[in-house]
């Protein structure tokens, strides 16, 4: 592809991630179950708030992917970046559709945790592939950990939410795995601890806004 035409797919890329539209190429997981027409309204909002909070990470996802494979000096980890990020994609696409079934929007500031996941991204990458491939691991397993408590805390009846949180998981500990296996390094722990206390302000305004 030429420049130009890359230049348009992360561009369409990047609308979908925050209008709307994201093609899942991976069929989305628990559509056996049914859509939990069992929950009551508070099951409902609240299982909402959660997959809005996913929606958003995935969200934060594209960004970061696109931003760190856009300064990738080795073409390997571009690769691996860009496969990491088309799976994410299908992450962004199953949270939107399970929010359309539990009647429920993704978050209104989408925009802004775009544009700020960019940026740090690029940063990231910036610093040089082995931090930029240790800021990948360290989110991943922040991820990983994030979404096991949501597995904890949606609905009991929410089958549905439940399975697709669940490969999320499984895919996330495989793209923090392949990042390390490629030469990322751990952060620092003063990093680590502003990446917790960013992820907590993110979940607390996703969950309703």
């Amino acid at each position: 592809m030429s420049p130009i035409d890359r230049l348009i797919i992360e561009f369409d890329t990047a609308m979908r991630s925050v209008v709307g539209g994201a093609n899942a190429g991976r069929p989305t997981p628990g559509s056996e179950v049914g859509t939990s027409n069992s929950l009551n309204a508070t099951e409902r909002e609240h299982a909402a708030g959660l997959m809005r909070v996913n929606h958003v990470g995935e969200v934060c996802a594209q960004a970061l992917y696109q931003s760190q494979k856009l300064v990738a000096r080795n073409r390997q980890i571009q690769e691996m970046l860009n496969h990491s990020g088309q799976e994410e994609m299908d992450h962004l696409a199953w949270c939107e559709t399970r929010l359309q079934e539990l009647g429920s929007h993704t978050s209104y500031l989408n925009p802004l945790w775009y544009a700020g996941s960019f940026a740090i991204g690029l940063l990231a990458g910036l610093a040089g592939d082995k931090w930029s491939l240790g800021f990948v691991a360290e989110t991943e397993k922040q991820v990983e950990n994030h979404l096991e408590s949501h597995l904890e805390k949606l609905p009991k009846d929410d089958q549905r939410s439940r399975a697709i949180i669940d490969q999320m998981r499984i895919d996330e500990i495989e793209h923090g795995l392949a990042a390390k296996n490629a030469g990322g390094v751990p952060l620092p722990k003063p990093i680590q601890k502003l990446m917790k206390a960013t992820s907590k302000v993110m979940t607390a305004t996703a969950y309703k806004i």
